[in-house]
Order: structure tokens, then C-alpha cells, then sequence
């Protein structure tokens, strides 16, 4: 379990966009595109607070997101896949300490103008796969952590 972890966690590193589902007031789901930035195995994003997603989080905190990439030979797709929890930042030290991590992933955002409507989301995992199709077509290896 703590190899697969590590997997997980290292993809997070060497990747930057995933796929986010979330669920809209009238129960049905919605994907986003998002640029994030991994801390151990919680991830954060930006976005407006009037967003969908935004607004989806934080009617229903449950989440779902992968992070992959295109494989001409599917033999050798690898990716994650995670369940878990997303809630708002607050309080002004984390807010602070997130964007710090933002900056050291994408040094641009600190030219960025200040905007009073930009949030930070975190997503912490509850039930993660890691996707290895080099171990056999479809394989995934499942860890769960403690939230």
C-alpha cells in the first residue's frame, strides 16, 4: 500500500492537470479541466468562488478527479484515479501557504492582479487507484487513506 502511495504521489508531482467531477444542486455530474498544485496527497486549485465547480463544492464536497495522458500503445497507460472530499480554504496562514505552493509550481501567478473572487480548493483523498496497464490490460492497484 505505501508503494502505491508513493506512485500516486509521484504522478501528482510530475503532472498538473486533471479532470474533476463534481455534482451539480440537481444531482448530476459535471467535469472540469484544472491546473493544480500536489501537497503530499491532498491537491489544491484556484478558481472563482461564483464558478460551477465552486459552487458544486461547496453544495456537496464529494469528488471525484484522474490525472493521465495519452498513450498510443494502451499496454502501457498508466494514471489515477481518486474519490475524495473537497472544501474551501480559509483561514489566512493556509490561504498564504497555498499560494506559496502555487507560485513555486507556476511563477506567472505571481504577475497575476489580486482578485478578491479567487479561491482555493483543497481535495483530500479518501479511495485512490493507481492505473498500471503495463501489469495487465485494465490493471489498478487500490489504496485507501484516512481522512
Amino acid at each position: 500500500m505505501k508503494e502505491i502511495k508513493l506512485k500516486i504521489s509521484n504522478y501528482l508531482q510530475n503532472h498538473q492537470k486533471m479532470t474533476l467531477a463534481t455534482v451539480n444542486s440537481q444531482g448530476n455530474p459535471v467535469a472540469h479541466t484544472v491546473e493544480y498544485v500536489p501537497d503530499g496527497a491532498a491537491v489544491y486549485f484556484a478558481t472563482k468562488k461564483d464558478t460551477r465547480k465552486a459552487q458544486n463544492i461547496i453544495q456537496n464536497g464529494n469528488v471525484a478527479y484522474t490525472v493521465d495522458e495519452d498513450y498510443e500503445d494502451w499496454m502501457k497507460i498508466q494514471g489515477i484515479q481518486i474519490e475524495g472530499t473537497a472544501s474551501v480554504v480559509t483561514g489566512e496562514d493556509e490561504v498564504n501557504r497555498v499560494f506559496a505552493l502555487y507560485i513555486e509550481r507556476f511563477p506567472f501567478v505571481a504577475d497575476f492582479p489580486p482578485n478578491p473572487d479567487l479561491i482555493f480548493i483543497k481535495v483530500e483523498p479518501r479511495v485512490a487507484y493507481f492505473l498500471d496497464y503495463e501489469k495487465g490490460f485494465t490493471h489498478r492497484d487500490r489504496v485507501t487513506y484516512s481522512v
